[in-house]
């Protein structure tokens, strides 16, 4: 059954607010991937605080000129479109998407839309490839804490020679 028009202002209402709430967006051409699939990765999107949504494309493309991104022009309007709205971490999704579509051997990125930035499908491909946050904290820490591991090995090494040499003192000298 055909959407009323009430319906379709609710949802370009609805995807104008996720367009704004959105640290990313990515707009993907989901043909061929089963309902499983799709299910899969929506449960996988929603893990990581995204949301996976298929909407006509007329739909999209007005709640993407009610938004303050009216300026950026793109050919993302053609074929079926998927929309990714990333809402906490910007690439976490991202990276769930691709893996997804490069799993299935179907689909592809179409664009993508980070920080009000247009970015070609190129472009997000490579985003994905980035490490996490969390990795990157990761080393950064590790970067940090390497030469203070190396004061503390430099000390201890000062001490266990101090002992060798007291233990070697006292066995030259007939001890136990």
């Amino acid at each position: 059954m055909p959407k009323t028009r009430a319906q379709k202002e609710e949802t370009v209402r609805s995807l104008t607010d996720k367009l704004g709430r959105a640290k990313s967006v990515v707009f993907a051409d989901y043909k061929g991937l089963n309902m499983a699939q799709l299910s899969d990765l929506r449960s996988k999107l929603r893990q990581s605080s995204a949301e996976f949504s298929i909407t006509k494309n007329t739909l999209l493309k007005l709640a993407f000129q009610n938004s303050n991104l009216r300026h950026l022009v793109s050919d993302i309007w053609t074929g079926p479109t998927a929309t990714l709205f990333a809402y906490e971490d910007e690439v976490i999704p991202i990276k769930v998407l691709v893996k997804a579509l490069k799993d299935a051997s179907k689909g592809f990125i179409k664009a993508g839309l980070l920080e009000g930035q247009l970015m070609d499908d190129i472009q997000i491909n490579r985003l994905a490839q980035l490490p996490s946050k969390d990795e990157l904290r990761a080393k950064v820490v590790g970067g940090l804490g390497a030469p203070l591991y190396g004061i503390v090995g430099v000390l201890q090494a000062n001490l266990r020679n101090l002992v060798y040499a007291l233990d070697q003192i006292r066995i030259s000298r007939g001890g136990e």
